[in-house]
């Protein structure tokens, strides 16, 4: 779990847009921007006022009936990345008729992961409240990350309390698509500490390792999780690989059939920026979870 292109993903990421700006431009004008929504209110004592914001990207061809939405989390190590790079995946969804909300949560050292969590459902919450405004379905809301993104949309799926804390008697995730995600097993990880430098995940994490395994969503799956859809790299990194593979026989243990998919070759970077090409696999296997494509 040695993240050290992270990094370099925001350079990445801009030179890839630039280099097909003009690809770019030609799928905006199906879909329509709303930015900077804020999900917590201001008067909030934890509010921040740029990390509880999100961006939705929603079809501008009127549909009969309210379309599914996927909300996407980003990765970045727990202690960088923001929305502003991920557009291009708020347009790719729009335009195959999903509404998409790309958030926003607060990051470390400001913050531990379970603040983190708590941020990624309170803007699943503000979905729910106000995605028929963009003709969104609040009752098929869907779940996405990538890296330590993918690590909280698993916990959003699994972890019941993190909606019933905040007055919901029901978690409102339909489904989660997890794209290489790291954090799945963190109490496994840190009891290890194998590689070097994992000392850095003590901070987003804390020392607690009651706190390791209350953050991690492997502890947290049940009979009644929703349906996973899991995507890695061939080439990834041996930690995320082999969580993934324990999550994968811990669902299966529950009764699930987990769609899993390992792409030859792929390392941990390019999982999301694969994301850039409308018809790749991952976008294929999420419309099918979402209901856009049969199977």
């Amino acid at each position: 779990m040695r993240f050290l292109f992270w990094r370099l993903l925001p350079a990445l990421l801009i030179g890839l847009l630039l280099l097909a700006g003009a690809t770019e431009y030609a799928v905006a004008r199906p879909s329509r921007r709303t930015a900077d929504i804020r999900y917590v209110p201001a008067t909030d004592s934890a509010y921040h006022p740029k990390r509880h914001q999100l961006d939705v990207y929603a079809p501008k061809e009127a549909a009969p009936a309210l379309r599914p939405v996927v909300v996407f989390i980003h990765g970045g190590n727990w202690d960088s990345g923001s929305k502003e790079f991920y557009s291009f995946i708020g347009r790719r969804l729009a335009k195959q008729g999903v509404v998409a909300v790309i958030l926003n949560y607060r990051l470390a050292p400001q913050v531990q992961v379970p603040q983190m969590a708590d941020d990624c459902a309170r803007a699943v919450i503000w979905t729910t409240e106000h995605i028929r405004e963009f003709g969104g379905d609040p009752q098929r809301i869907f779940v996405m990350g990538h890296s330590a993104g993918g690590g909280l949309a698993a916990l959003l799926a699994a972890d019941d309390a993190l909606f019933q804390r905040r007055g919901l008697a029901r978690n409102p995730v339909r489904g989660a698509v997890l794209d290489d995600p790291a954090g799945l097993d963190m109490y496994d990880y840190l009891r290890r500490m194998q590689y070097p430098n994992d000392a850095q995940y003590l901070v987003p994490f804390g020392k607690d390792p009651a706190g390791w395994q209350q953050t991690s969503a492997l502890y947290h799956l049940t009979a009644h999780t929703p349906p996973m859809v899991m995507l890695i790299g061939g080439e990834t990194y041996p930690s995320i690989s082999s969580s993934s593979a324990r999550f994968r026989q811990r669902l299966t243990a529950l009764g699930h059939s987990p769609r899993y998919t390992v792409l030859p070759g792929k390392k941990h970077i390019p999982m999301v920026l694969q994301l850039y090409w409308q018809h790749n696999i991952v976008y294929q296997q999420l419309l099918v979870l979402v209901g856009q494509r049969a199977e």
